[in-house]
């Protein structure tokens, strides 16, 4: 499918920009991931020091305090996302799990106290994200967007559509008040 670009397959010529090959990363995942070693560090730190000037501290409670502060350094490890033409992964400590965008059969965008956009393709995988992943990196959610315009376009994406125009309008919105913020204009 070459000539006009909006039509054209993700990964073709006429859908690459000049930089659309180069796979792009969540660029606040490492703050996340030194925010949840600091808190998994410090109350391992807090429980021993409690333990030790208490005079109840043994290898069995230190072992149990270990354990306490790994479960949480694993609860709050944020996965890391990262996008390719026609693919999103999203690694945790656990597991990997990719998508392919470029083969889209639907999306659903979960609200509540933790916000969820799932994502699924016509191979039945399935990735989890947080939404305020893609707002925080432009990059990542104009990747996905091309991809999910492409799928509408040929017609798997059979579900969501709704879900990814609220969240196009979110992004936009949160967008524009960085920019504004940033420009002094808010």
């Amino acid at each position: 499918m070459k000539g006009n670009s909006a039509g054209a397959a993700p990964g073709s010529e006429a859908h690459r920009g000049e930089t659309a090959d180069a796979e792009v990363y969540d660029t606040a995942w490492a703050a996340g991931a030194r925010h949840a070693v600091v808190c998994a560090a410090s109350l391992f730190g807090m429980l021993l020091s409690v333990d030790a000037i208490s005079a109840m501290l043994t290898p069995w409670r230190a072992g149990i305090w270990s354990a306490l502060a790994t479960l949480l350094l694993v609860v709050l490890m944020p996965a890391r996302l990262s996008a390719g033409p026609g693919w999103l992964r999203s690694r945790g400590l656990l597991c990997e799990r990719r998508v392919r965008t470029d083969r889209l059969v639907a999306a659903h965008w979960s609200g509540g106290v933790s916000e969820r956009l799932v994502l699924r393709d016509t191979d039945g995988a399935r990735v989890e994200i947080d939404p305020k992943v893609l707002t925080e990196n432009p990059q990542l959610w104009r990747r996905l967007d091309a991809d999910v315009r492409y799928c509408a376009e040929r017609g798997t994406l059979r579900c969501g559509k709704t879900s990814l125009r609220k969240m196009a309008r979110a992004i936009d919105r949160e967008t524009a008040r960085t920019v504004f913020k940033v420009s002094g204009l808010d």
